[in-house]
C-alpha cells in the first residue's frame, strides 16, 4: 500500500482544524458548566487558542478569565480537572489518541495593551507625525 505524501501546508491545516475542534469542545464544556467546580462556575472563562503538537498527542490550551480576574485561581481549577477535560475531548472528537491538555494563561491581550500604550506615548506620536 502506497502512503500518501502530506505537504507541510496540509499538515498545518490539519493541526489547525483539530485545535479548533478541541477549542470548541472545551468552550462548550465551560459555557455549560459541566465541570463541577465552584471556581469555574463563578468565573466566565474564554478559551482563546489551542495549539496541537504535530503528532496530535499534546494540546496547549490558552485561556483567559473574563476581565482577567483571579487568573491563577482559575488556572489552578482547570489544571485540577485536566483528566476530565481530556476524557471529554477524546470522547467527543473520537481521535485515535487522547490529547494531553496543558492549560496556559493567554497573554496576548496584555501584550496588545502594552503595544497600544507604547504607540500612544507622546514621544512615539511625535516621531510618527514627522
Amino acid at each position: 500500500m502506497v502512503r500518501q505524501q502530506v505537504t507541510p501546508e496540509q499538515h498545518s491545516v490539519r493541526l489547525l482544524k483539530v485545535g479548533e475542534q478541541v477549542r470548541h469542545v472545551l468552550s462548550e464544556i465551560l459555557t455549560r458548566q459541566q465541570v463541577h467546580d465552584d471556581t469555574l462556575s463563578a468565573h466566565s472563562v474564554s478559551v482563546t487558542e489551542v495549539r496541537m503538537t504535530p503528532d496530535l498527542r499534546m494540546a496547549t490550551v490558552y485561556v483567559k478569565p473574563l476581565l482577567g480576574e483571579d487568573e491563577e485561581v482559575v488556572l489552578k481549577a482547570l489544571r485540577t480537572h485536566t483528566a476530565f477535560f481530556q476524557r471529554e475531548v477524546a470522547q467527543r472528537l473520537k481521535l485515535k489518541f487522547a490529547a494531553r491538555i496543558r492549560f496556559r494563561p493567554d497573554e496576548t491581550f496584555d501584550e496588545a495593551s502594552r503595544i497600544d500604550a507604547l504607540l500612544n506615548d507622546p514621544r512615539v506620536k511625535r516621531d510618527l507625525d514627522e
